[in-house]
């Protein structure tokens, strides 16, 4: 009985120490797969962060390139630094440099589902002048474009125009609302008000110009203007108008005097250069105090300056230099909206008029 009982504490003990045994080997196993876990995890993310780096130097060098080699305005690197940093973190485990024609034909039809024709057509022109680059740059033998058909067919979108009664009535609002100003804050604000409304519409100036404009950028004197326009291209325009002139002398007569050339000839209550924003919540506020139930953009008014040229039987060459068009192409758009026009010529000019039927 005692050596039964004895055998019988043995094997417990022996089976206790073994799965004690157990436990260790388990739990050292566990230690080990965790270690190697975590060596893995970091190596990976050492990896990853040395491509990320790698990527987004390459990102940077490129867009300090633009900016002061081809010397492109802040609205343009702008555009390209979200362009790129978004095609690559679309697939950051995959390198810039080593992306495949396959890749970005893949990434490329993604993007038509995501975005209006006008942005994907931009956005393929920013990929494809960074790969051009690194070419250029010998960072890659050939770019992966020169394999890949990325035109498209673009719809055709006629640019939209504001009435010219309506343009009339918005500045009437603007001039009875300085009429009404009872303090001389409210006064000088509505004559830059009226001034900028002016402006755009008597210039066909885009609205990032107007905002960049100085105090040296306009002459009061001759009532010529210099724009620095896309690429930094200079041009210059005259104003010819007596109203638009006196309003622009009365606005700058108001403001505190200014001696620095460089300026902003339009600003803020704060001192600073007039926004874009600024700008256009201005137009809502004067469109919603005159009545008018149309959406009108700043742009809208270059779009409304062309097409009235092109009724006036204007030289489509002077129309594309006073907007600063590099090419003729895009100041073409507007001989399809001139509808004023096609119905001066359809009423007048084509044969059907002398029919004498009845």
């Amino acid at each position: 009985m005692s050596c039964t009982n004895g055998r019988n504490i043995n094997t417990f003990g022996q089976k206790k120490s073994n799965m004690h045994n157990l436990k260790i080997l388990i739990r050292n196993s566990c230690i080990l797969l965790h270690i190697r876990i975590y060596f893995c995890y970091n190596t990976m993310k050492k990896e990853f962060s040395m491509k990320s780096t790698n990527d987004t130097s390459l990102i940077q060098t490129y867009l300090d390139y633009c900016k002061y080699n081809k010397r492109l305005d802040e609205k343009t690197l702008k555009a390209y630094a979200i362009d790129l940093r978004h095609f690559y973190m679309a697939l950051p485990d995959q390198p810039l440099i080593s992306r495949t024609p396959q890749t970005i034909e893949s990434y490329i039809s993604s993007l038509h589902t995501l975005y209006k024709p006008r942005t994907v057509k931009r956005k393929i022109a920013s990929i494809k002048a960074f790969y051009h680059h690194l070419e250029y740059r010998d960072m890659i033998a050939i770019t992966p474009f020169a394999k890949l058909q990325t035109r498209f067919r673009e719809p055709l979108i006629l640019p939209k125009t504001i009435p010219l009664l309506t343009i009339e009535q918005l500045l009437a609002e603007i001039y009875t609302q300085h009429s009404n100003a009872k303090t001389p804050y409210r006064q000088m604000h509505t004559l830059r008000d009226a001034a900028i409304i002016e402006l755009l519409f008597m210039t066909g100036i885009r609205i990032s110009e107007l905002c960049s404009l100085r105090n040296h950028s306009i002459n009061l004197h001759t009532g010529t203007i210099l724009i620095y326009g896309k690429g930094d291209k200079e041009r210059r325009l005259q104003i010819t108008n007596a109203n638009v002139l006196s309003i622009l002398i009365k606005y700058k007569s108001s403001m505190p005097f200014c001696p620095d050339p460089y300026a902003p000839f339009f600003m803020n209550q704060n001192g600073t250069a007039v926004s874009d924003q600024s700008i256009r919540r201005m137009i809502r506020k004067y469109c919603k105090l005159a009545n008018i139930n149309l959406h009108i953009t700043p742009h809208m008014f270059r779009h409304t300056f062309a097409t009235s040229l092109l009724d006036a039987d204007v030289d489509i060459r002077y129309i594309q230099e006073m907007l600063g068009h590099s090419s003729i192409t895009t100041t073409e758009i507007y001989t399809h909206v001139s509808t004023a026009k096609q119905t001066d010529i359809l009423t007048n000019k084509h044969p059907r008029k002398d029919f004498r039927l009845v």
